[in-house]
C-alpha cells in the first residue's frame, strides 16, 4: 500500500509560473473569494475584506506574498479556453503547493459549477490520468472538500488548513483501489466540526 500525505493548507503555487501571453485577470476576482488567504485568516469561499467589487484589491501594492504568487491555471495554461476563466466558470483551478495535486476551488454560490460541461469531462480526465502517478484532484466548496478518486467521489466534509488528507492505494481484483481520509488534530472531535 502507498500513501500520499497532504496538508490542506497547501493551496497556492510557491514559484512564479509562466503566464499565457495576453491573458490578464481583468475583471476576474475569484481568487479573492474561493481560496483561503492565510495572512488575513480568510477562510475559503468568502470575499477577502480587501476586495472591492468592480475595482479589485484595495491593497494591491501591499498585498501579501501568497496573493502575489498566486496564478490560476487559466492564466498559466493556453489549453484552457475562455470558458475556463474563473469569473465565467465560477471556480478557480490551481496546482496545490505540493506541486502535484489540483485544487478546484468553487464559488459556494455555484456549488455544482464544476460538474457542468465542458468542465466535468476534463476534470474527470485529470482524475484518471493523475491517480496512477499519485496526483489527485480535490474540489473545495467553502470549508467543504471533495476528493475525486477513480470511480468515486468522497465528500470529506469540512477540511481546515491544519488538517492532513491521506490518500492511500492498494491492489484490488480489478486494479488499484483508492481510499482517502482526513487526519484532524487530536483536540478536535466530530461535534466540533459541525
Amino acid at each position: 500500500m502507498s500513501e500520499v500525505h497532504l496538508k490542506a493548507a497547501e493551496l497556492a503555487n510557491s514559484d512564479l509560473p509562466h503566464l499565457v501571453p495576453g491573458r490578464t485577470c481583468g475583471t476576474c476576482m475569484m481568487c479573492c473569494k474561493v481560496p483561503a488567504i492565510e495572512e488575513f485568516a480568510k477562510p475559503p469561499g468568502v470575499w477577502c475584506k480587501h476586495a472591492v467589487s468592480g475595482k479589485g484589491c484595495s491593497i494591491y501594492a501591499e498585498r501579501p506574498g501568497s496573493c502575489r504568487a498566486f496564478y490560476c491555471l487559466w492564466m498559466q495554461d493556453a489549453s484552457f479556453g475562455p470558458e475556463w476563466k474563473p469569473e465565467k466558470a465560477k471556480f478557480v483551478v490551481y496546482v496545490q503547493r505540493n506541486g502535484g495535486n489540483l485544487q478546484v476551488a468553487v464559488d459556494p454560490s455555484f456549488p455544482n459549477a464544476w460538474t457542468r460541461p465542458p468542465y466535468q469531462a476534463r476534470i474527470r480526465q485529470w482524475v484518471a490520468e493523475g491517480a496512477e502517478r499519485g496526483r489527485f484532484v480535490f474540489v473545495r466548496i467553502g470549508p467543504r472538500m471533495v476528493a475525486l478518486l477513480p470511480g468515486r467521489d468522497v465528500d470529506l466534509g469540512r477540511v481546515d488548513p491544519d488538517h492532513e488528507i491521506v490518500v492511500s492505494r492498494h491492489p484490488g481484483a480489478a486494479g488499484l483501489i483508492y481510499d482517502v481520509e482526513v487526519k484532524r488534530p487530536a483536540a478536535e472531535t466530530p461535534a466540533s466540526l459541525a
